[in-house]
């Protein structure tokens, strides 16, 4: 997936663990570390905020965006590829806590 989520570089900045974070930011480290490693399909808006309030930081340095991968995907699958991931997209988040 072409967007990267950075938590872990904001982590280590913040000396801070995935279960503190967790626990703070109202989310289950599970559902944390889906997000962390890559895993999520979506991500709510008030969990990015929580996120940024607690590691004091801007939205960007959370995420970032890289060519790559489902570019190729999709020029392999055609719009199939473009309709899964659109549906794929659309199942939300896995939030919880």
């Amino acid at each position: 997936m072409p967007i990267v989520v950075d938590i872990d570089v904001m982590l280590a900045r913040r000396k801070m663990s995935v279960g503190d974070l967790a626990e703070r930011v109202g989310i289950t480290p599970a559902n944390l570390a889906v997000l962390k490693n890559g895993r999520a399909k979506a991500v709510r808006f008030s969990t990015l905020a929580a996120l940024c309030e607690v590691l004091e930081c801007q939205p960007g340095d959370l995420l970032r965006w890289e060519a790559g991968d489902e570019a190729e995907a999709e020029a392999e699958g055609g719009a199939g590829a473009r309709t899964e991931a659109a549906a794929g997209a659309m199942a939300g988040a896995p939030e919880g806590g």
